[in-house]
């Protein structure tokens, strides 16, 4: 159910920026268009290039990867929370995830299957939510914020990173 998009004071400013990318559009077809783009993208890899780097100290793109997932999984719980009328205090999501993990050992072909496999989950709860369970809130990093909110910054996180991939990796392979 397409609600439109979630307005200011529905979510923590901090995660504004990643909402406000997000192009206006049912969250399901967004959410599916963007997996398509993303794996387009890793397909093309060989497992060399997975672990590229472009510059020192920056992730690889396993890593990105990784760190999609952890964050979407986070997020979709935080969703599901949001979504049931769930108001327990919730802390800000940590970004040392990335950094207490080791997905460059991992085949690629292995996180991509995981990604497939988290959008998928993700997909199944946002399209089984009804208008009111999108438009209820969980406390996130102090704030109330709606479950349609996390929804958009699933979306909106995503395409942060897939910009970056597309400017900063993809032109040196």
């Amino acid at each position: 159910m397409y609600l439109g998009k979630p307005k200011e004071g529905e979510f923590h400013p901090h995660i504004g920026a990643y909402i406000r990318a997000v192009p206006e559009g049912d969250p399901v077809e967004l959410l599916l268009d963007q997996e398509r783009e993303l794996l387009a993208i890793c397909d093309s890899l060989k497992e060399e290039q997975s672990m590229f780097r472009y510059s020192e100290g920056k992730w690889s793109l396993k890593e990105v990867l990784g760190h999609l997932m952890d964050t979407e999984r986070i997020m979709s719980y935080r969703l599901l929370c949001a979504a049931r009328g769930d108001t327990t205090p919730l802390p800000r999501h940590a970004e040392v995830f990335v950094n207490l993990t080791n997905f460059d050992r991992r085949p690629l072909t292995g996180i991509i299957a995981e990604f497939r496999t988290i959008r998928a989950s993700t997909i199944s709860l946002v399209q089984g939510l009804t208008g009111e369970e999108l438009q209820r809130s969980a406390v996130v990093n102090q704030a109330a914020t709606s479950a349609s909110a996390l929804t958009y910054f699933i979306i909106g996180h995503t395409l942060h990173h897939l910009n970056i991939v597309k400017e900063r990796y993809l032109p040196q392979l």
